[in-house]
C-alpha cells in the first residue's frame, strides 16, 4: 500500500519525493474541514527555502517518524495560524488516520481481527499518553514536542511491524518513562534563570527564550545539551550586548555554574565583567570535572584572576585575551594545569611571562598566543621551556634584539611562528633556517630590509604559508623559493621587490592557493601560461602603483586548470582582449578588481553573468564607454559595484534594485550619466554607500531614495545639476553619516528632515543657492564633525546652539551673507578648521576659539570684525592664521611669537600700529609636516557588513583588503594668500609647502627686526603700505626659500644691501616709494626686475633707471655713515645756498626802502603775526 502510493508521488521514477508530495500524502488522512487550510500551507512550502529542497526517498516515507527533515515539513503543514505551536489532538488524529488507511492485517481470521485491534488499542494508549501531556504543561518547545511525538510513534510502528510478542509492556513503559519530558534537567534550568537575573539587570538584554515557563531549556538560545542525558553541556553567554550602558560595574558569581555537572564549555568573552564575586566560585568549579574549555577574554581581569582558573585542572583551553592582566605575577597559577593545551593571552598588558619552572610544568601546551602586548626578546628566549609547543603567536610585541641558535633550539619543533609587527630585525632570521618543521610563518610589518636572497628561508622546504607583506625587502626574487613546493599561501605585498616575476618562479609553486604580489615596483608579470598546472590557485592580485607593470597574457590557448575566487590586477599595463578572455573561463569569481588599467570598450556585464556568485565587481578609473547594462537575470550575491572615473553615459537603468537587489555599495561617479536619479534605488533596503557625484543628473532627490534607503551610512550626489529642495521634506535615513550635496543647484532654506539624521557627521551643501538663516536645529545634531555650507545665500547670525558641538572639527560657512558677532561660546575642543570668511560678521573675538587648543586654520579675512589680536592666539596649534581685511586694531602680541607650527600669517588690511615683533623670528615655519591635518580621512565602520569572500588561511593571518578600503578624504584646506603682488588660491601640494608673512597696509612703525632674515624657511614676506623706517636689514639675505618680498609705500631709507642677489629663488621684489639710495644691485636675477620696483626712490640709480651712478652723487641729504661718495657736493651746496640767502636779504630790503607803500604794508603784516601769536599764547596760559 505504501509502495503504491509513494509511486503515484514518484511518477517520473526518480526514486524521491518533493516535501510538497510528502505533505500531500499526510494531508489526504487529515480532516476535512482543516482541508482547505492545510492545501494553503503546502502551496506556501516552496517559499521555505530550508525545506524545498529536501528530497525524500521510499524508506524514508514509510518511516517518516524517525527522520529530521520531514518533521519541519510536518510541523509547517500543521501549524495552522503559523505561531510555533502545533496541535498535538489534531497531529495525533491525522496519524490514527493515516495508519488505518495503510494498514493491512498481518494474519487472516481470528488473528488478523486480533492484531487489529492489539494495534488500534496501543495507538490509542498512544493518544491517551500525548494528550495527557498537555503541550502548554510540558517542559519541552514546539520543535523538541514534534519530535518527542514522532519518536513515539515511530516505537508505535516498530512494536507494531516486528515480532510484538516479543516485546513485553515493560519495555514500551521503560521508553515512555525515558521520553516523559525530553528537556534539561530542572536544577539546571533553575540556574541558568539565576544565572539570567544575575547577569542581565535589565531583562531587556537577556536572549528572549529564558524564560521561566514549560519550555525545555536545552532549547533556549547559547545553550547546548547532550543528546544523550539532556544535561547541559556547552553554555555560550559572550555578551551581545554593551553592559555600559546598563551598568558600570559587572562581577561573576562562579557558584553559578555548580549545577551544571555535565559542563564542558563555558564562553563568556566580551562581557566587560570587571572581577569576582568573593566566594571561592571558581575554586569549587574544580568539581567540574569535565570541564575543558573557558573563554574569559574581552572583560577587566586583572592577574588576580590567574589564581581562581589554575584551580580548574580539567581545562585544556583557555582564553583570557583582551584583559588588564600585566603579568607581573608571572603567571606561575597557569602552572597548576597540567592538561592545559591552548593558552591565549593576547591583547592585554604583559611586560613578562611565566618563570623558567612553571613553563616546564605545562608540558602539553602546544598553542600558546600572547600577541598585541609589551613582550620583549627575553620572553621569546624563555618559551624555549615549551617542549610540546606547535604554534606561537607573538606578534605586535617588542621583539627587539638578537637571539641565538642554542636559546631557540628547543623551539625546533614549532610549525607556526608569527612575529609580525615586533620590530624584529634581520638577525633573528637568521636563525629561522634551523626551524626545519615550521609550515607557516608570518614576518609580516616588521620594516625588513635587504634581499631575501642571505636568508635562509629557502631551507624550510615544509613551509606552507609564508607572509613577508608590508616591510621594505628590495631585489628579485631568489630562485631558491622555487624549492618551496609545499607553499600553499604566499604574501610578498608591500614591498620593494622588482625585476621581473619570472615564469619558473611561478611554475614550480603548483600547490599555491592564494598569491598576492600587489604593491611592489616589478617591471613586469611572466605570462599567465606559467599558471597553466595551478590547478588550486583561488586568490590572486598584483596591485601595480602606477610604476607601468606590464602583465604578460599573450598565450591565447591557455585555458587554465584554477577556478579564482579572487582576483585583483588594477595599476596594470595589460593587453584588454587577452585578460579578458582569461577570465571568460572563470565561473566561480566572487571578488574581482580591474581597477586603473585604461580598458575600454563596452561595460563587461559578462562577468556578472559567467560568475553567479559575484559578491565584488572593481571597475574604476578605466575608460569603458557606452551605457551601464544591467545582466539579464537578477544577481543576489553581488553586494559591491564600483565603476567610477569611467566614461559611461546614458540613464542610470531604473531597474537597478531590480537586477542588484542586495547592493550595499555603489559607485557610479565621475562618469556622464545624465536624466534624473532612478525612484527604484529607493527599494535598495541594504544599500549603504551611494555614490552619483560628478555627473550630469538633473532634478530633485526622489522623496522614496531617503525613505527607503534606511540603512545608507553615505549618501554623495555632489557636483550634479540636481536642483529644487535641498533634501526632500520627509527622511528615513537614521543611520546617515556622509552627506554630499555640493556644488548643485539646491534652493530654499535647510529642511528640518535633516533632523532625523542624528548620526550625521559630515554634511556638504556648499556652492549652492541655499537661503534662510543656519536652524538652531543643528545643535542636536551632537555627532556632527564637519558642516560645510560655503558659497550660498544664508544670512542671519551663527546660533549660540552650536556651542553645543564638542565634536565639531570643521566648520566652513564662507561667502555667505551671516551677521552680528562669533559667539563666544563657540569653543570646541576638537575644532581644527574654521572658515568664515566674505561674510559681514562684526565685533571683537573674546572668548571664540579660546578652548580650541587643536586648531589648525583660522580664516576670518573679509569681515567687519573689531578689537584687538587676543594673547590666548598662542595656545592653538594654528598652522593658518588669516585675519585679512577686517578692522582689527592694536599692536600685534608678542605672544603670537610661540606660535610654532604657524606656516601662513596674514594680518593685512588692518589697523594695527606699533613696530614688528622681533620676536617673530622664533616661528620655524616648518613645512611638510601639515599633509594628516588639511587631509581628513573618514572611515566607515561597515567593514562587517561589506564583507565579502575572503581565503581562510590554516595557520597564519591574512590582512583582508575591505571593500571600502579608501576612506572618505577631505582637502579641507584651501587658502588665498598674496604673494609676487597677486592673490591666489593655495590646495593641496601647494598650500603643504607655502610659508609666508602678510603685514601689509597697517599702520606699523619702526624699523623692520634684523632678526626677521633668520626666518630661512617663508616663501613670502610682505611689509608694503605701512610708516616702516630705518634701512633695509643686511640680514635678509638669510631668507634662503624667499620667492617674494614687498617693501614698498614705506619710509625706508639707505641703500638697497648688495647682500639681497644672494637670494636666488627671488621672483618678486619691490620696493617703490620709499627714501632708499645708491645703487640698485644688478648683480644675478636682479637685472631681470621691472623699473617699476624701485619708483617712488628719487635718489636711486642704476642702468634700469637709467641714471648714471658715476656722475650722480650717491648720498641722499642727510649723508650715510659708511662715507664714500656723496649724492652732493656738500662745501658747493652751502656756498651756493649762503649767496642765495644774502641775495634775497639784499633785495627785501631794497624794495621795501624804495616803496613806502610796500613798507608800510610789510610792517603792519609783521605787526598782525605778532599779535596773533601773543593772544594764542594768552589763550594756551589761561
Amino acid at each position: 500500500m505504501l509502495r503504491l502510493e509513494f509511486d503515484r508521488y514518484d511518477y517520473k521514477s526518480h526514486g524521491t519525493i518533493s516535501p510538497k508530495d510528502f505533505a500531500l500524502s499526510m494531508v489526504a488522512s487529515a480532516d476535512m474541514s482543516h482541508l482547505d487550510r492545510l492545501l494553503e500551507r503546502i502551496d506556501k512550502l516552496n517559499d521555505e527555502p530550508h525545506l524545498r529542497e529536501i528530497r525524500i526517498n521510499l524508506d524514508e516515507f514509510k518511516h517518516f517518524p524517525e527522520l529530521h527533515n520531514v518533521v519541519e515539513i510536518i510541523f509547517h503543514v500543521f501549524d495552522f495560524n503559523c505561531d510555533g505551536h502545533l496541535s498535538s489532538d489534531e497531529f495525533v488524529r491525522v496519524l490514527l488516520k493515516r495508519e488505518r488507511d495503510i494498514a493491512q492485517p498481518v494474519e487472516s481470521g481470528i488473528l488478523g481481527v486480533l492484531s487489529c485491534c492489539w494495534n488500534t488499542g496501543l495507538l490509542l494508549q498512544l493518544q491517551n499518553v500525548l494528550v495527557s501531556r498537555s503541550w502548554e504543561n510540558s517542559y519541552c518547545s514546539t520543535y523538541q514536542g514534534i519530535i518527542s511525538y514522532l519518536t513515539l510513534f515511530s516505537h508505535w510502528h516498530l512494536l507494531r511491524s516486528e515480532a510484538v510478542a516479543n516485546r513485553d509492556k515493560k519495555f514500551v513503559q521503560v521508553e515512555f518513562n525515558y521520553y516523559h519530558c525530553f528537556g534539561c534537567h530542572e536544577e539546571e534550568k533553575l540556574a541558568l534563570l539565576d544565572f539570567k537575573t544575575s547577569f542581565y539587570p535589565d531583562e531587556s538584554y537577556a536572549p528572549p527564550s529564558w524564560e521561566d515557563n514549560d519550555s525545555d531549556c536545552c532549547g533556549w538560545e547559547n545553550v547546548v545539551c547532550d543528546k544523550a542525558t539532556k544535561r547541559v553541556s556547552k553554555l555560550f553567554l559572550n555578551s551581545s550586548w554593551d553592559p555600559l550602558e546598563v551598568y558600570d560595574d559587572l562581577y561573576l558569581d562562579a557558584s553559578l555554574f555548580l549545577p551544571f555537572k555535565e559542563l564542558t564549555s563555558l564562553n563568556l568573552s566580551s562581557t566587560v565583567f570587571s572581577g569576582l564575586v568573593d566566594n571561592d566560585g571558581f575554586e569549587r568549579l574544580s568539581k567540574l570535572n569535565k570541564l575543558s574549555f573557558l573563554d574569559l577574554s574581552g572583560g577587566s581581569f586583572d592577574d588576580s584572576i590567574l589564581a581562581h582558573v589554575g584551580a580548574v585542572s580539567s581545562l585544556t583551553t583557555l582564553y583570557l585575551a583582551s584583559n588588564v592582566m600585566t603579568g607581573m605575577t608571572h603567571f606561575q597559577e597557569l602552572a597548576a594545569l597540567p592538561n592545559l593545551e591552548e593558552l591565549d593571552l593576547s591583547y592585554n598588558l604583559l611586560e613578562s611571562f611565566m618563570e623558567i619552572q612553571g613553563l616546564k610544568n605545562m608540558s602539553k601546551l602546544k598553542v600558546l598566543n600572547i600577541n598585541s602586548n609589551m613582550l620583549n626578546m627575553s620572553t621569546l628566549r624563555s618559551l624555549g621551556n615549551l617542549h610540546s609547543l606547535k604554534r606561537l603567536y607573538i606578534n605586535q610585541n617588542n621583539l627587539e634584539g638578537s637571539i641565538t641558535i642554542e636559546e631557540l633550539n628547543s623551539l625546533r619543533n614549532l610549525e607556526v611562528l608569527d612575529v609580525s609587527s615586533s620590530n624584529i630585525t634581520s638577525s633573528f632570521l637568521q636563525v629561522l633556517e634551523f626551524m626545519t618543521s615550521l609550515k607557516g610563518l608570518s614576518l609580516r610589518d616588521n620594516s625588513l630590509n635587504g634581499t631575501l636572497h642571505s636568508l635562509g628561508l629557502c631551507k624550510l622546504r615544509d613551509l606552507e604559508e609564508l607572509n613577508l607583506s608590508y616591510n621594505s625587502f628590495t631585489g628579485t626574487i631568489p630562485s631558491c623559493v622555487e624549492t618551496l613546493t609545499s607553499l600553499r599561501v604566499l604574501d610578498i605585498s608591500r614591498n620593494r621587490f622588482s625585476g621581473k616575476i619570472s615564469s619558473s618562479f611561478i611554475s614550480s609553486l603548483v600547490s599555491l592557493e592564494f598569491l598576492s604580489l600587489s604593491h611592489n615596483v616589478f617591471q613586469s608579470l611572466a605570462s599567465f601560461s606559467s599558471f597553466a598546472n595551478h590547478s588550486k590557485l583561488e586568490v590572486f592580485e598584483l596591485i601595480g602603483d602606477s610604476n607601468g607593470l606590464v602583465v604578460e597574457i599573450d598565450d591565447h590557448n591557455l585555458v587554465p586548470r584554477f577556478q579564482l575566487k579572487i582576483f585583483r590586477l588594477s595599476g596594470c599595463s595589460v593587453d584588454k582582449g587577452s585578460m579578458l578572455k582569461l577570465l571568460s573561463y572563470q565561473y566561480d569569481l566572487r571578488v574581482i578588481d580591474l581597477s586603473d588599467n585604461n580598458l575600454d570598450g563596452d561595460f563587461p556585464t559578462w562577468l556578472i553573468e559567467n560568475n553567479t556568485r559575484m559578491e565584488e565587481l572593481h571597475l574604476k578609473n578605466n575608460s569603458f564607454k557606452g551605457q551601464f547594462p544591467l545582466p539579464s537575470r537578477p544577481s543576489t550575491f553581488i553586494s559591491v559595484v564600483d565603476i567610477s572615473n569611467n566614461q559611461l553615459q546614458g540613464h542610470i537603468p531604473s531597474n537597478i534594485s531590480v537586477y542588484l537587489p542586495n547592493l550595499k555599495f555603489l559607485n557610479l561617479s565621475e562618469n556622464s550619466f545624465k536624466g534624473s536619479i532612478p525612484s527604484s534605488l529607493g527599494d535598495m533596503k541594504n544599500l549603504l554607500i551611494l555614490d552619483l557625484s560628478n555627473n550630469e543628473l538633473l532634478g530633485d532627490i526622489p522623496e522614496i531614495l531617503v525613505l527607503g534607503c534606511f540603512s545608507l551610512h553615505a549618501l554623495m550626489l555632489s557636483n550634479n545639476h540636481l536642483s529644487g529642495q535641498m533634501f526632500p521634506k520627509f527622511s528615513n535615513l537614521t543611520s546617515l553619516e556622509i552627506l554630499h550635496l555640493n556644488g548643485n543647484l539646491f534652493l530654499g532654506k535647510i529642511p528640518d528632515s535633516l533632523l532625523n539624521s542624528s548620526k550625521l557627521q559630515i554634511l556638504d551643501g556648499s556652492n549652492n543657492s541655499l537661503s534662510g538663516k543656519l536652524p538652531t536645529w543643528m545643535g542636536n545634531l551632537t555627532y556632527l564633525q564637519t558642516l560645510l555650507m560655503a558659497e550660498n545665500h544664508l544670512e542671519g547670525p551663527i546660533p549660540d546652539e552650536f556651542c553645543s558641538h564638542e565634536n565639531f572639527e570643521v566648520l566652513d560657512l564662507s561667502q555667505n551673507n551671516l551677521s552680528g558677532s562669533i559667539p563666544s561660546c563657540f569653543s570646541p575642543i576638537s575644532l581644527l578648521h574654521v572658515y568664515l570668511h566674505d561674510n559681514k560678521l562684526t565685533g571683537p573675538i573674546t572668548k571664540s576659539f579660546s578652548r580650541s587648543s587643536s586648531l589648525v586654520t583660522l580664516d576670518i579675512r573679509n569681515n567687519y570684525l573689531t578689537g584687538g589680536i587676543p594673547n590666548w592666539i598662542s595656545n592653538l596649534s594654528l598652522s593658518i592664521l588669516l585675519l585679512k581685511e577686517n578692522q582689527f586694531e592694536g599692536r600685534i602680541p608678542a605672544e603670537l611669537c610661540q606660535s610654532f607650527m604657524m606656516t601662513i600669517l596674514d594680518l593685512s588690511h588692518n589697523n594695527l600700529t606699533g613696530p614688528i615683533p622681533s620676536c617673530l623670528n622664533k616661528i620655524p615655519f616648518k613645512i611638510g609636516f601639515r599633509h594628516g591635518k588639511f587631509s581628513l580621512p573618514f572611515f566607515l565602520d561597515i567593514d562587517l557588513q561589506l564583507s565579502a569572500y575572503s581565503y581562510q588561511s590554516s595557520y597564519i593571518e591574512l590582512l583582508k583588503i575591505p571593500s571600502y578600503a579608501k576612506p572618505v578624504i577631505y582637502e579641507i584646506a584651501s587658502v588665498e594668500f598674496t604673494t609676487k603682488n597677486r592673490s591666489d588660491f593655495y590646495r593641496n601640494n601647494f598650500l603643504y609647502n607655502m610659508t609666508g608673512i602678510d603685514l601689509s597696509w597697517n599702520k606699523l612703525t619702526g624699523r623692520i627686526p634684523p632678526d626677521m632674515g633668520e626666518l630661512k624657511r617663508i616663501r613670502a614676506l610682505d611689509l608694503s603700505h605701512n610708516e616702516l623706517s630705518g634701512s633695509i636689514p643686511t640680514t635678509f639675505s638669510g631668507l634662503k626659500n624667499l620667492e617674494s618680498l614687498d617693501l614698498s609705500h614705506n619710509k625706508l631709507t639707505g641703500p638697497i644691501p648688495q647682500q639681497l642677489t644672494e637670494l636666488t629663488w627671488l621672483g618678486y621684489f619691490s620696493v617703490a616709494y620709499n627714501n632708499l639710495s645708491g645703487k640698485i644691485p644688478d648683480k644675478a636675477h636682479f637685472d631681470t626686475f621691472l623699473e617699476n620696483s624701485y619708483e617712488g626712490n628719487p635718489f636711486l640709480c642704476g642702468p634700469l633707471l637709467k641714471k648714471d651712478c658715476n656722475s650722480t652723487p650717491e648720498e641722499s641729504l642727510g649723508g650715510h655713515e659708511d662715507g664714500g661718495n656723496s649724492f652732493m657736493d656738500m662745501p658747493a651746496f652751502y656756498l651756493s645756498f649762503l649767496v642765495a640767502y644774502v641775495t634775497m636779504l639784499v633785495t627785501l630790503i631794497a624794495t621795501l626802502y624804495i616803496n613806502m607803500d610796500w613798507r608800510k604794508k610789510w610792517f603792519h603784516l609783521v605787526d598782525a603775526c605778532i599779535t596773533a601769536c601773543l593772544c594764542k599764547s594768552t589763550d594756551l596760559n589761561d
